[in-house]
């Protein structure tokens, strides 16, 4: 498998990670446990898009954009291109995991305050998972040629599943995963600080914020299963498919606080995330008889997105719609006058 990722390459991109985690987390220690306001919110989802567009015109220049060699130009173009596709996709199926973050949070009132750190550690997790998942994929790639036709079918079926699942309403009661959770575990009734484990009546018990952390992660392997063969339908580079992951994952924090108050917007925008995985999943099963141009993959994608969030400001949704008001109570209520044994000390 063919891939620019030089040492120098992986070593630079590997430093610049490390160096946004360490500013995220400085940040995150400094400010504390507070409402992440929606202006502080979008001047950091601003600065992630900028970091992220700025490096992808530092990989053009660097792999020759600027040269006179028309070679040295086609593979810059081309690998730019790739990239923006990939960070574009991976940005709009982030979109929908930050309304089941959304979804995690109302369900069991996880106070404002709380939040920032729970995502943190959620997109921890993501990244971690990313980059085992696409090591994996692209080896898989390299040696078995049929895992494309495996890939693009399970997009596909994917594709239609979230179509199918957009316009119903979520059911967390009976999910099997939280299912799981409280059959092994003993949950308090109430949160204490950001701690994840509290004594109650000489008991000890995971918080709720425990269980949303042990959700999230689960959301992540979900998400991470359906979005790597998503990168993989516009390139196999494994460069590539990792930086445009990585970079769509970083800013997911302070996108969540851009988007928690527009969810009732976009209500049709998982139809449109529906229709682009099918797509994509149709590139990967044509992929030995046409090639659909990266080009054409980007026009596609940037279109239905855009016309489903239009769309969705103009229709209304449906009472108890998928994507609109959420049609449950939440089930977890913090209670600052219950303490927990130690609150007490």
């Amino acid at each position: 498998m063919i891939s620019i990722g030089t040492p120098l390459l992986w070593l630079l991109f590997s430093l610049f990670v490390l160096v946004a985690l360490a500013i995220d987390f400085l940040a995150l220690n400094r400010q504390g446990a507070h409402t992440v306001s929606i202006k502080e919110a979008t001047i950091w989802s601003l600065i992630w898009v900028a970091v992220s567009f700025v490096f992808v015109a530092w990989l053009w220049w660097y792999l020759g954009g600027l040269d006179e060699d028309p070679a040295a130009q086609t593979l810059a173009n081309a690998k730019a291109l790739e990239f923006v596709t990939g960070y574009l996709i991976e940005k709009a199926l982030a979109v929908d995991n930050i309304f089941v973050f959304l979804m995690l949070f109302t369900y069991f009132a996880v106070p404002p305050e709380f939040q920032k750190r729970v995502l943190m550690i959620g997109i921890l997790g993501a990244l971690v998972l990313r980059a085992v998942m696409i090591l994996l994929g692209a080896w898989l790639i390299s040696q078995f040629h049929w895992v494309m036709y495996v890939f693009g079918a399970f997009l596909v079926y994917t594709g239609v599943k979230m179509w199918w699942a957009a316009g119903q309403e979520p059911d967390l009661d009976n999910n099997p995963a939280l299912l799981w959770v409280k059959r092994r575990m003993k949950i308090s009734p109430h949160y204490d600080g950001e701690r994840f484990f509290t004594v109650v009546d000489g008991v000890k018990m995971a918080t709720p914020l425990f269980v949303v952390i042990a959700l999230i992660g689960i959301v992540d392997v979900i998400f991470a299963v359906d979005s790597i063969p998503a990168i993989f339908a516009i390139t196999t580079d494994p460069f590539i498919v990792l930086t445009s992951n990585v970079f769509a994952i970083l800013g997911l924090r302070a996108l969540y606080f851009v988007l928690a108050g527009m969810h009732e917007r976009f209500h049709l925008l998982s139809y449109g995330l529906a229709i682009v995985l099918v797509f994509i999943g149709v590139k990967m099963l044509l992929i030995d008889i046409y090639k659909i141009p990266i080009a054409w993959s980007l026009g596609f994608t940037v279109t239905t997105l855009a016309l489903t969030m239009l769309l969705s400001l103009r229709i209304p949704a449906k009472p108890g719609e998928a994507g609109s008001a959420f049609p449950f109570e939440p089930k977890v209520k913090p209670d600052p006058d219950t303490k927990s044994q130690s609150e007490r000390g």
